[in-house]
């Protein structure tokens, strides 16, 4: 019995059709422009322009290829080109030579701006669905704006700028600012593996709080993980210029945790889940050097005397964790906005397997900073992409999800054939 009938044909068949999308929300943008009006250093005429470029390569990343070399089988391919309205296909050596020459351009020539200016101003344009915090009786509204350090394991390489991280690999230590429960990505820098987190982290936060304003004119909630509990990121966030609410968690260096359990005693509030563990949470206002006014510090302490699988300790097991925060709300209220912060994981892990950015093209430090910029526009396009299709009341749903993995949106949308 025959069940397949193979016949030849002369329609021209494409496994790619989602580049589509991609071309639709690039022409709301005005990259095209603001990138061919940039001059090219060392050349004076170029065959490809500077969009050609960046179309080609953010049509890439929209596949989860981050290497140049992949634009080869997409030089000859109509609908590639069709789509992202291209005048010419670059070659993969015109890619790489392009982004090394531009790359370490001067701040008014340079394409990082243009990047991320109009990664933010499409978000805004389309309407991109933000999530809000409600909290309170007042039913106060919050867009949460996450900062954190990821390290990309470049181990095996000899790429500029790669040095030990503190996971222990030899990589970069790029740092991320996400805005809202869905995660777009506002701000992005990359770092050499060494480099503290907290480095140059006061003006990288400002920087982020301006492209964050640029999409939603919601309050902000800025959250960050202890590396971060400095006192030039409150005075970012109590600046007038760059104002925002937030939740950093402190560093006790060499606080005694005996000490925060008597502090817990006399100012928090005591539940005893089980036997053997005392849970302790309030605040204090805590005057800081270098701030005018204190900060509230909520504080969460542990005390520990039996196991849960009851082994009794000779002596106490203490735990202590403490918030800065300049929210009003209750301490457990506090500690679940922070540990809900621990959502950006999983936008680096989109960020890095998904669009294959951890381990990073080019040799060069400066064209991989600008590869990752692209790979954040590229990002926030398959987000916007994947958010849309949940708006649609025949989204092939089985359960209400906030938002759709990148890695889906590629191998659903993107490589539709």
């Amino acid at each position: 019995m025959q069940k397949f009938i193979i016949e030849e044909s002369d329609e021209v068949l494409t496994t790619h059709s989602g580049l589509a999308f991609v071309g639709m929300l690039l022409e709301k943008t005005n990259i095209s422009t603001r990138l061919n009006a940039i001059a090219v250093p060392e050349r004076k005429y170029t065959e490809v322009s500077n969009r050609d470029v960046a179309y080609a390569y953010l049509g890439l990343l929209c596949h989860g290829k981050s290497d140049f070399d992949h634009i080869e089988p997409f030089r000859k391919d109509e609908f590639f080109s069709l789509a992202l309205d291209l005048h010419r296909v670059p070659s993969s050596p015109t890619l790489r030579q392009r982004f090394d020459l531009v790359a370490p351009s001067s701040e008014e020539s340079s394409w990082i701006p243009v990047i991320l200016e109009e990664s933010a101003r499409l978000l805004r344009t389309i309407g991109a669905p933000l999530t809000s915090l409600v909290l309170g009786q007042d039913r106060r509204e919050y867009v949460p704006l996450d900062v954190d350090v990821s390290p990309f394991d470049n181990s095996g390489t000899k790429k500029e700028g790669v040095s030990r991280t503190y996971k222990g690999c030899d990589g970069y230590a790029p740092i991320f600012a996400y805005l809202g429960q869905e995660g777009y990505a506002v701000h992005g820098e990359l770092r050499t593996g060494s480099t503290h987190c907290q480095n140059g982290t006061a003006a990288f936060l400002a920087q982020s709080i301006q492209y964050a304003r640029h999409v939603t004119d919601t309050r902000l909630l800025v959250r960050m993980d202890a590396g971060n509990d400095s006192v030039d990121n409150l005075v970012v966030c109590r600046s007038e210029q760059t104002a925002a609410d937030f939740i950093i968690k402190k560093n006790l260096r060499k606080e005694s945790p005996e000490v925060w359990l008597l502090t817990a005693q006399k100012h928090g509030i005591c539940e005893e889940p089980r036997e053997g563990k005392r849970v302790y949470r309030g605040f204090l206002m805590s005057p800081m050097k270098g701030l005018e006014q204190p900060v509230r510090m909520v504080f969460e302490v542990i005390e520990r005397t039996i196991l849960k699988t009851g082994q009794i300790l000779l002596t106490p097991d203490i735990e202590v964790s403490v918030y800065l925060t300049s929210l009003p709300d209750d301490p457990t209220t506090i500690i679940d906005l922070y540990h809900a912060h621990g959502t950006m994981e999983q936008f680096h892990s989109e960020m890095k397997t998904d669009l294959d950015l951890e381990r990073l093209p080019s040799g060069k430090f400066a064209t991989n900073d600008l590869v990752l910029r692209f790979g954040m526009l590229a990002y926030n396009i398959l987000r916007l992409i994947g958010q849309e299709t949940l708006r649609a009341d025949d989204a092939p749903l089985r359960n209400r999800v906030q938002r759709r993995r990148i890695r889906t949106v590629i191998q659903n949308l993107m490589t539709l054939a």
